[in-house]
């Protein structure tokens, strides 16, 4: 479905339910170059056991209109005014990678209004190598092999069964690159990641549980760069908990059932 947000059309998938703001509400952001599929078996299970869902494409990105968020915090006030334009008063907050940190600071200013917080792939900082953010600008098809060499602990799944994963994470790659004419959403994405200096100071400020899923393999986002994070979370008396996921950075492609399962049990809670 599409909400209008600041004169733009914004794509949400359901997860083929019709939307009811009176139930509880979960949100999906996702990170650098992708859209609302990255989320497919998860937005959709949950969105059939009792939740509204709105697995987002950010604005400039796939099926969205409006300009690409220069800035994690451009992403986070966004987020915001999605949840009024919704007339949401209250939701869940699921992000990966880059959309952890929206989420974390979405989370941060909006406070109350957020339920429960899952940070997926996450880190803080959450630096970029120079060579990657040149790549990004001036050669994004190599970017895009790289991203998704390092993204995945396997290049194909376990014993060949199943989809391609990286295969598929190219083709996403350039999908979502192609989607805006304006905006190298590439390099657009991991500048805002790079430049973000709030991680700690938003962490001390939410106040909903929080839940880590970190992928043990992680080459993009270590687990234990997560852990400024974590230490941060639990300083300020939040209500902390870590799920270690046995695969890379993609999570919710590389093994849909455990990061699904983390969720929902969070939720459940």
């Amino acid at each position: 479905m599409f909400f209008e947000v600041n004169n733009a059309k914004v794509y949400a998938y359901t997860g083929g339910k019709a939307f009811d703001a009176a139930k509880p509400t979960a949100i999906f952001i996702h990170g650098v170059l992708c859209d609302h599929s990255v989320w497919a078996l998860q937005s959709r299970y949950i969105a059939n056991h009792g939740w509204n869902v709105l697995a987002l494409d950010l604005p400039g990105h796939g099926k969205s209109g409006g300009a690409a968020p220069k800035t994690v915090e451009d992403a986070a006030t966004f987020i915001g005014q999605l949840m009024d334009a919704a007339g949401l008063q209250k939701a869940a907050l699921i992000g990966h990678s880059w959309g952890s940190l929206i989420c974390m600071e979405a989370a941060a200013t909006l406070k109350d209004r957020i339920s429960h917080l899952v940070l997926v792939g996450t880190a803080f900082p959450m630096k970029v190598s120079p060579a990657l953010l040149e790549s990004a600008l001036n050669t994004p098809e190599k970017a895009i092999a790289m991203v998704n060499t390092f993204s995945r602990a396997t290049l194909s799944p376990p014993n060949g069964a199943g989809s391609w994963v990286f295969g598929a994470g190219m083709a996403l790659g350039r999908r979502v690159l192609a989607s805006n004419a304006d905006t190298n959403l590439l390099h657009a994405g991991f500048t805002a990641c790079d430049r973000y200096a709030n991680g700690e100071a938003a962490m001390a400020q939410i106040t909903c549980p929080v839940l880590f899923v970190l992928g043990e393999q992680d080459q993009m986002t270590t687990p234990k760069a997560a852990k400024g994070l974590i230490d941060a979370a639990q300083a300020a008396g939040k209500t902390v908990k870590v799920q270690m996921i046995a695969n890379g950075h993609n999570q919710m492609t590389e093994s849909p059932d455990a990061t699904l399962f983390a969720i929902r049990d969070f939720l459940a809670a």
